[in-house]
C-alpha cells in the first residue's frame, strides 16, 4: 500500500527543511541573530541555580572578590602560582565598579558575572553559526548547527558558568572561524593566532586542541614558513607579556603560571589526587554523557565521513585527555561546538532529503553522502521518522537541561543565601563564625556570602611536599569525624563556631556531638535527588545555642585556619 504524507507531516517536513520560523526570522541579519543569542544566553544564565564544579567559584569569583574587596580565600593553586589572574580580573573590575557606585549587593555580585559570561557564550554561538556557514557553504547547515548548540543540555548547563573552560570554548570557537581553512578566505591570520594565545593564557590545556591545527597550518604555508613563524612568535609574545604583567602585579613577583600549570597537571599528573578514571572513560561514558541524544546524529555524521578535519581534532583532543588520569566532563567542552556542527551537517542532509530546497553545500570541507537524485522517491514514512528524530533531540535535551540547571546540586548554593542573611544579624558583641564540615570547596565562599565574617572549611591540598602516607584534612576528618572534632586544634570547645554547615549524611554521624555541644538545626535546604557517598540529599546548618539566644561571649579566636577578611 502506498503511504501519502499527512498534513502534519508535510508541515513538519517543511519547517525542518526551511528551518524553524523563529530562528529564520532572527537570522535575517547578524545583528538580530546576536541580539537573539544574547537574550537566549542571558535567560540561560538566570535559570542556572545549581552548582557544577568548585572551579566556577573558587578559581574565578572568589579570586575576583579578593582582588576587589580585599578579603576572600585564595586556594593553594594561587599560592603555588598555577593560575593566571587574567580571567578573574575581568570580574574583579566589575566588582570594583559596583563597590564604587555602592551597588555591590550579593545578588548583583552573583548574577552580573554570569550574565557577562552569557554574553561571551552568545559570541561563541554566533561564531559557531559563522563557522558552520563558512565550512559548509550553506546557511541551512549553519542554522541546524546553531539549533543543535542551543538545544544541547550540556552546553546549556555549562556555557554561562564562570569557568575557565567556558571562556576557553568561546575563544576556541572564534579562533576556528578565523583559521585559514583550505579554499576559504585566508586573510587576517593574526586574529586566530591571537585568540589561540589568549585561550592558552586562560587555560594552558587549550594547546592540546590547537597543536595539530597549528602544525597543519604550518604545513599548508610551508613556502612561507619563517614569515608564519615570526607571526606566531610576535602575537604569542604580546599576549604572554601582557598576561605576565597582570600576574606580576597581583602575585607581586614574576610568575610563569602557564609552565607551572602544565607541569603540575600534565607532566607530573598530580591532578590525579582529586580523582582518576580509566583510560577509556571519555569513550565509554564521558563523551556520550555530554552529547546526550545529539550523539546519534554525530555518529551518523562520523559514519558518512563528514568533516574529516574536525573529526580528527575531536579524536585527537579526546585521545590526549584520555592519557591523563584526572578526567572531567567539562574538559571536552571546547570541542563540543565542533560536534554540534557535525550534527547540524547530518540533520540538514536528512531533512534536505525529505524536501528539495536547492541549497547546496558549496565548496566547503563537508562531504555529503551521494543520494540527492533519489530524494523525491522517499516515502512519507521515511520522512516521518526523520521528523521524529529531530523533534526528539529538543524534547530529550530540554528536561535534562532544566533539571540539572534548576534542581540537581542546588543546596550548596542556596545555603550561602541563608548564611548571608545570618551575617546581617552580627553585632559587635555577637560575632558569627562558620565551619563547613563538608568535602572541601563544596560551597561558594565569600563571593556568594559577601559578608566579612570568620569562616573555615576542611582543606584538601595535594601532597606538594611528597610526604609518605599523606592524607588531606578532609580525608582524615571523614574517616573518624567524632575523634577529629575532639582535638582542640580542630574544634575549640571554649569558643565554638556559631554555625556548622554539613550534608545530612554527616549530620546523622555526629548527632551526639551536636547535642553535647548545644547545637540545634537552624536551616535545612534541598541539594539533590541523587545522593552519593559524602554528598547527600540535604544541606543542614546547625547553630550554637549562644547564637540562638542572640548573645555571645567575648569574640572567639579561631586561629590561622579561619579566614577573616579585612575592611
Amino acid at each position: 500500500m502506498r503511504h501519502y504524507p499527512t498534513a502534519t507531516t508535510k508541515l513538519l517536513t517543511l519547517i525542518l527543511s526551511e528551518g524553524p520560523p523563529i530562528l529564520k526570522k532572527i537570522l535575517s541579519s547578524e545583528k538580530t541573530l546576536f541580539l537573539g543569542l544574547v537574550a537566549f544566553r542571558a535567560t540561560n544564565a538566570l535559570i542556572i541555580q545549581t552548582s557544577f564544579v568548585p572551579d566556577e567559584y573558587w578559581q574565578t569569583l572568589e579570586v575576583a572578590h579578593h582582588m576587589a574587596f580585599g578579603y576572600g580565600h585564595l586556594t593553594w593553586e594561587w599560592k603555588q602560582g598555577l593560575r593566571s589572574y587574567v580571567y578573574p580580573a575581568v570580574f574583579a573590575v566589575m566588582y570594583k565598579f559596583l563597590a564604587l557606585v555602592h551597588l555591590d549587593s550579593r545578588i548583583l555580585l552573583i548574577k552580573l558575572p554570569r550574565l557577562l559570561q552569557g554574553v561571551m557564550a552568545a559570541v561563541g554561538d554566533l561564531y559557531l553559526y559563522k563557522l558552520s556557514h563558512k565550512l559548509s557553504g550553506s546557511r541551512r547547515v549553519a542554522q541546524w548547527s546553531l539549533l543543535c548548540q542551543l538545544t544541547s543540555w550540556f552546553m546549556f548547563y555549562c556555557c554561562t558558568r564562570t569557568l575557565g573552560n567556558s571562556v576557553e570554548t568561546v575563544l576556541t570557537t572564534v579562533a576556528f572561524y578565523h583559521f585559514p581553512w583550505p579554499r576559504r578566505h585566508r586573510k587576517a591570520q593574526w586574529k586566530y593566532i591571537t585568540l589561540v594565545a589568549l585561550a592558552i593564557v586562560v587555560r594552558p590545556t587549550a594547546a592540546i586542541v590547537w597543536l595539530p591545527l597549528v602544525m597543519w597550518h604550518m604545513w599548508m604555508y610551508r613556502s612561507s614558513f619563517w614569515k608564519l613563524t615570526k607571526m606566531f612568535a610576535e602575537r604569542g609574545f604580546v599576549v604572554l607579556f601582557l598576561s605576565s604583567l597582570i600576574d606580576r602585579f597581583f602575585y607581586g613577583q614574576w610568575m610563569n603560571v602557564h609552565y607551572n600549570f602544565l607541569q603540575f597537571n600534565i607532566l607530573h599528573d598530580m591532578a590525579g589526587f582529586y580523582g582518576t578514571h580509566p583510560w577509556h572513560w571519555y569513550l565509554s561514558q564521558g563523551f556520550a554523557v555530554i552529547m546526550g541524544t545529539h550523539l546519534f546524529p554525530f555518529l551518523l555524521a562520523v559514519k558518512h565521513a563528514m568533516e574529516p578535519v574536525l573529526l580528527a581534532v575531536i579524536a585527537w583532543t579526546t585521545f590526549v585527555y584520555s592519557l591523563l588520569g584526572h578526567k572531567e566532563f567539562r574538559f571536552l567542552l571546547p570541542v563540543l561546538p565542533l560536534t554540534m556542527h557535525l550534527c547540524g551537517t547530518y540533520l540538514h542532509y536528512i531533512t534536505d532529503t525529505c524536501h528539495d530546497d536547492g541549497d547546496g553545500d558549496g565548496d566547503g570541507l563537508s562531504r555529503r553522502p551521494e543520494a540527492p537524485q533519489r530524494r523525491r522517491h522517499y516515502s512519507s514514512g521515511v520522512c516521518s521518522w526523520k521528523v521524529f528524530l529531530v523533534i526528539s533531540l529538543v524534547l530529550t535535551n530540554l528536561p535534562i537541561a532544566m533539571y540539572t540547571s534548576l534542581l540537581h546540586q542546588r543546596g550548596t548554593v542556596d545555603v550561602t543565601r541563608f548564611l548571608h542573611d545570618q551575617g546581617g544579624l552580627e553585632t559587635k558583641d555577637r560575632r558569627m563564625s562558620v565551619f563547613f564540615l563538608m568535602p572541601c570547596h563544596s560551597t561558594p565562599y565569600y563571593s556568594y556570602i559577601h559578608r566579612n565574617i570568620s569562616m573555615r572549611f576542611l582543606t584538601c591540598e595535594p601532597n606538594l611536599s611528597r610526604r609518605a602516607n599523606y592524607s588531606d584534612e578532609a580525608e582524615v576528618f571523614f574517616w573518624r569525624p567524632d575523634a577529629w572534632l575532639k582535638v582542640k586544634d580542630n574544634f575549640d570547645d571554649v569558643h565554638p563556631p556559631s554555625h556548622l554547615v554539613m550534608f545530612s549524611v554527616l549530620h546523622t554521624r555526629i548527632s551526639t556531638f551536636l547535642d553535647r555541644h548545644n547545637y540545634t538545626d537552624c536551616a535545612k535546604v534541598f541539594h539533590t535527588h541523587v545522593p552519593e557517598g559524602r554528598v547527600s540529599s540535604h544541606v543542614i546548618v546547625s547553630c550554637h545555642e549562644t547564637w540562638n539566644r542572640r548573645k555571645t561571649p567575648r569574640r572567639a579566636t579561631f586561629g590561622s585556619s579561619f579566614d577573616r577578611g579585612r575592611h
